[in-house]
């Protein structure tokens, strides 16, 4: 009994004189386990570098390169593009339940709250008065920019998701352009009811 007393007082003892030591040196920030959390592994793009000719570190892509996954779209955001687009742009997917029902989450996500689930114009954000004005692809609703909602083109449905347009803003950053297509593909299926 008396041994384990003196273990104890021991054990005490040297945690104390352990506690009081590391509180020596106020400037010291202790010890880091993990340095290379701390150390940034790729290249300060703002700072030079001399293992490049022109010292920066910051390089200009090489002429005719892009980058992984990219897909360039080549029409402007402008009425011409738009017009271009509805003319030129053909949806490249086959139109199979698997691109349907795809095409139908994602709109169901992305433009139902607005546009409804059966696309007419009334979806929750539009039912709790947050926006106004939505068209209907379907009936006689008329599009902002002349025509039919029920008779746009794959194009032109297409160009409106990579730019939006009036208060619906672009959606090229949430889907990929095969993702795109899947909406188009849905939305086509919602102008025939």
């Amino acid at each position: 009994m008396n041994k384990n007393k003196i273990v104890y007082a021991a054990f005490f003892a040297l945690a104390f004189v352990a506690s009081l030591s590391s509180c020596d040196n106020k400037r010291s920030t202790g010890l880091e386990f993990a340095r290379n959390m701390y150390d940034p592994l790729a290249p300060d793009y703002d700072k030079p570098n001399k293992n490049f000719a022109n010292g920066m570190t910051a390089q200009t892509p090489p002429p005719n390169t892009e980058p992984i996954g990219f897909v360039r779209y080549e029409y402007a955001n402008t009425k011409e593009g738009y017009e271009a687009a509805g003319r030129e742009l053909v949806n490249p997917l086959e139109a199979n339940d698997q691109n349907l029902l795809s095409g139908k989450k994602y709109y169901t996500v992305f433009c139902g709250p607005c546009h409804g689930e059966e696309g007419d114009g009334k979806g929750h954000l539009v039912k709790i008065e947050k926006y106004s004005g939505v068209p209907s692809y379907h009936g006689d609703a008329a599009s902002s920019r002349g025509g039919l909602m029920k008779d746009l083109s794959a194009g032109k449905i297409y160009h409106t998701i990579m730019y939006g347009l009036n208060n619906m803003g672009s959606h090229a950053s949430q889907l990929t352009p095969e993702e795109r297509w899947r909406v188009v593909m849905w939305v086509q299926r919602l102008q025939q009811k």
